[in-house]
């Protein structure tokens, strides 16, 4: 059993910030090893293949997969984090929320539920699932989400103050793909998760990533404390915008926003091996993800 893993490939000389807010002082800065290993969503991501099948071991994104993933000698835990409607921000990968009721199978955007009816989903504290959780696949299908080991839902708060400290977090800056979001919105949803960040960080090492290319720029505009990141499929997945669509377009992007590095799908980086001296060589860092790692 082996944890579904990000790495992070950094030069010697690379100087990643803690958590120190920046001033007219010179800026703390950590020196990262060469290596780096990541549990992604915690402890793995939860992955459905038929309605019998259960998911495997625990839910993703919940306080038991990042304190299981602590267990194991990783550096880092990687999450998604959206924003209720009511400003808090929550830890959940999918977009919408899917549930049954009278037989009938709902979904709500994650972001228009104020953070009490997002809490109330799946397994509670008190033991009772009035809401049970339910989970739709890339092509469709959609079962009840089960897992070996359950956990509540929680919020980015929930994480800082019950993961063990030591442990780095990165978090995925989450929005949806279909959504055109204006730079207001965006700022207020990333200006929420910067509260909660620095009430809460202290000395954590902390990384933020995201697939959305201005939520990357712009919170590299808000905050100076911490790396940000850029998420690509490296071309494995076409979108609208072209910046999501190649390992060069990934670089340009940093380079001009001044972000620290690239997370790319690991099938880009075998497809164009080549992409990897073109990040060393544009300073950049270089983190990887996906099942043929």
């Amino acid at each position: 059993m082996a944890l579904e893993t990000m790495t992070l490939s950094l030069s010697s000389s690379a100087m990643l910030s803690s958590g120190v807010v920046e001033d007219d002082k010179k800026q703390e800065a950590i020196v990262f090893p060469k290596f780096v290993l990541m549990g992604h969503r915690g402890f793995g991501m939860n992955m459905l293949q038929s309605p019998d099948e259960k998911m495997k071991f625990i839910k993703e994104n919940s306080l038991l997969s990042f304190n299981v993933a602590a267990d194991f000698p990783i550096d880092f835990i990687e999450f998604d984090v959206q924003v209720t409607r009511d400003g808090c921000p929550v830890i959940f990968h999918d977009i919408f929320m899917f549930t049954q009721e009278q037989g009938v199978i709902i979904e709500k955007r994650v972001t228009e539920m104020d953070l009490h009816e997002f809490l109330s989903y799946g397994p509670q504290r008190d033991g009772t699932n009035v809401k049970p959780m339910w989970r739709k696949t890339k092509d469709g299908r959609i079962f009840e989400w089960k897992v070996e080991k359950d956990d509540p839902l929680c919020t980015l708060e929930d994480a800082f103050l019950n993961v063990k400290h030591s442990l780095g977090f990165n978090i995925e800056l989450k929005f949806d793909d279909n959504t055109v979001y204006g730079e207001g919105e965006l700022r207020q949803t990333l200006d929420n998760i910067l509260t909660v960040v620095n009430e809460h960080s202290k000395n954590r090492p902390i990384i933020f990533s995201s697939f959305h290319p201005d939520a990357a720029r712009l919170i590299r505009n808000m905050q100076r404390c911490y790396p940000v990141f850029f998420l690509t499929n490296g071309g494995c997945e076409i979108y609208k915008d072209v910046r999501r669509n190649s390992l060069d377009e990934a670089i340009k992007l940093c380079k001009e926003s001044g972000l620290q590095g690239l997370v790319s799908e690991v099938k880009a980086i075998l497809r164009t091996p080549n992409a990897i001296t073109r990040v060393k060589d544009s300073k950049l860092s270089l983190l990887s993800y996906g099942q043929l790692k």
